[in-house]
């Protein structure tokens, strides 16, 4: 077989030693500084409303940048409110209901057993001076024996009704039994427990943004009727912003959390964003798991996230950026012991 020239071999050879050179320095610069490349990550929520409804109002478009706590979109409340009506309503007649039972009888209910006790005493002292006179006239031709059975029963039907009217007046002294008032207070609880549920709906029924992004996409529009958990809007969160990049396992131990680093992208004379090292995979990846070759030790990678500090508006969810670290220094080799 003929052999190349020797002309293209040495070209060959300078173009392996620029590649080499270029790869050199794109990982590691003359300070010792390890450069990595990754990409800002896409991190997307999709919100709803946690109730049904009709959508009343759409706050915000595609694009438009939003605020934690920020109102987004609100449903129809007229439902909501007049339930919260009905609901308040009943809350506030077990509340009165239970306050009744609790304080018990009213003095003046007391007083006027108390009265009705003392009229039938003197019904009863009237039919005893009745059936006493009835029985002194049967000794007499003028009595009749007709007459002292009908006082006797009246003056029995006044003792039962004087015993009547003073078991009322110890049942008022006593108040109500514990049974009725521990119903009435669980009836309270069921009610405010109520008026609690439809008070969330309420508030439920305005989307809340959840924390500081953009609209990706506006799923639905007014007027539409929506279940608890449809997507309405698509949120891309912006804050924190976080950047994925990976590193070799041999710069693995050179790499550690909390390392500040610098983020910059491609745009010339761009802004240059501080940072930390947030999470180190303990996972390798690309890799198969069932090689373990020495040669292939080398080429596996860890997953790193970094944390960029503060607000960084110009970096875009899958932009793809340049990462500076200043890594500790290499671990030096230990000597063998051995001879």
């Amino acid at each position: 077989m003929k052999r190349p020239p020797k002309a293209v071999l040495i070209a060959l050879l300078v173009a392996g030693g620029v590649a080499g050179a270029w790869w050199y320095k794109t990982r590691h610069t003359g300070t010792g500084e390890l450069v990595l490349q990754g990409n800002v990550e896409v991190r997307q929520v999709n919100l709803g409303f946690k109730v049904s409804g009709r959508i009343e109002t759409l706050n915000v478009d595609e694009g438009d940048r939003v605020r934690t706590g920020q109102v987004l979109a609100s449903l129809e409340k007229i439902y909501f409110q007049d339930t919260l009506a009905q609901m308040r309503g009943q809350s506030d007649q077990a509340e009165a209901n239970y306050a009744k039972l609790k304080a018990g009888n009213r003095p003046e209910e007391i007083a006027e057993a108390k009265a009705l006790v003392s009229e039938r005493e003197a019904t009863l002292t009237n039919a005893k001076i009745i059936r006493n006179r009835a029985e002194a006239l049967l000794k007499t031709p003028a009595g009749s024996q007709k007459t002292v059975d009908d006082a006797t029963a009246a003056e029995r039907q006044a003792d039962a009704s004087l015993n009547s009217a003073r078991e009322a007046l110890r049942l008022q002294e006593i108040g109500f039994r514990k049974e009725d008032i521990a119903l009435a207070k669980a009836q309270l609880d069921e009610r405010q427990a109520n008026l609690k549920t439809v008070e969330r709906q309420l508030t439920d029924a305005d989307l809340i943004a959840p924390s500081d992004g953009s609209v990706l996409s506006r799923v639905r529009e007014v007027g539409a009727i929506v279940q608890a958990g449809e997507t309405v809007y698509v949120l891309s969160l912006t804050s924190p912003v976080w950047v994925r990049t990976y590193v070799s396992e041999p710069d693995l131990g050179r790499t550690k959390p909390g390392m500040e680093v610098s983020v910059h992208t491609d745009t010339p004379g761009g802004k240059v964003y501080k940072g930390k090292v947030g999470f180190i995979s303990t996972a390798a990846e690309f890799t198969p798991k069932t090689v373990e070759t020495t040669e292939l030790r080398t080429s596996l990678v860890y997953r790193i996230r970094v944390v960029v500090d503060g607000t960084a508006d110009e970096l875009r969810q899958g932009m793809p950026v340049t990462i500076d670290l200043k890594p500790s220094p290499e671990r030096t080799p230990v000597a063998s012991s051995t001879p």
